[in-house]
């Protein structure tokens, strides 16, 4: 990592002594627990256990964890003390050990996950902004994929994450990440597979019907899609009036009604109940 190319920014920063782009040099977690909000054959019965990791390579305007991902909150830990994280959660029940924010730290939790293999699936939530190489050296370790696909249009993009080549770089990331076979078990519990999210946004319909029309053609058809309507204007939303809203039931329901049309019979939606800062996490690490 003396001149750290794992992500797409491939900013360079020698982050054995300085913070990457992504705003840290190694690990830090900014909480850990059992999270009932998630797809429900991920959070399941007992809960998701998640863990934030600090820092991120993109600048989304819109982030809804914003002092996590700029890295103004976190803890310090080496890969050892998160195989620590990893055993606290499977005794506390947790179904899964869900890696949030993970693409600008994968070498590190790659090395946890060498050390110690939690014995409930590993999943990947991931921007979907990061490089197949990156991804190589984890897969080994990863069961379930969790990317986003936030958008499709480079204008829209560099607009609201500062990366224009975000989609050069999330579809053939998350091409890769289709390949990982689905399986769920007796009970509805994912233990292998992928499920793409997309945030449906004021004013960005039309990109998110072309985000679904990449999605069909490269999806194998026991995949799912999430389409989430939790957007909520945080951040630095403010500097943008398009984004100062929630969104419709129009704009939401003709996303939905495509999906519907495209044939996406694993479809996960979410209710207008979804948008509000209440199910945002309190950072308290």
């Amino acid at each position: 990592m003396a001149h750290c190319e794992l992500c797409p920014v491939s900013c360079g920063a020698d982050r054995d002594k300085t913070a990457g782009v992504c705003g840290v040099r190694g690990l830090t977690v900014a909480k850990y627990y059992l999270h009932p909000f998630e797809e429900p054959p991920v959070s399941h019965k007992n809960g998701s256990g998640t863990v934030f990791f600090g820092g991120c390579h993109l600048r989304c305007a819109f982030c809804q964890n914003y002092d996590v991902s700029r890295a103004k909150r976190g803890k310090e830990i080496t890969p050892s003390e998160l195989c620590g994280i990893f055993r606290e959660l499977e005794d506390a029940g947790a179904d899964n050990v869900n890696l949030v924010t993970p693409d600008h730290v994968s070498h590190l939790i790659a090395a946890a996950l060498r050390e110690y293999k939690p014995h409930i699936p590993v999943v990947y939530n991931s921007s979907g902004y990061c490089k197949v190489s990156a991804l190589e050296e984890i897969d080994p370790y990863i069961d379930v994929y969790l990317p986003d696909l936030k958008f499709v249009s480079p204008a829209l993009s560099q607009r609201y994450t500062g990366r224009s080549d975000y989609f050069e770089y999330a579809k053939e990331a998350i091409a890769f990440m289709a390949k990982k076979p689905n399986r769920l078990d007796g009970s509805g519990k994912i233990l292998s597979g992928v499920i793409v999210r997309h945030l449906v946004m004021p004013q960005c319909t039309s990109d998110s019907l072309r985000a679904l029309d990449f999605l069909r053609e490269i999806l194998p058809e026991d995949a799912s899609v999430s389409l989430m309507r939790q957007y909520v204007p945080m951040g630095e939303a403010a500097r943008f009036p398009e984004l100062a809203r929630k969104i419709t039931d129009r704009e939401y329901r003709r996303v939905v009604d495509y999906a519907l049309a495209l044939g996406f019979s694993n479809l996960y939606t979410q209710d207008r109940s979804s948008a509000e800062t209440a199910f945002i996490p309190d950072w308290d690490l």
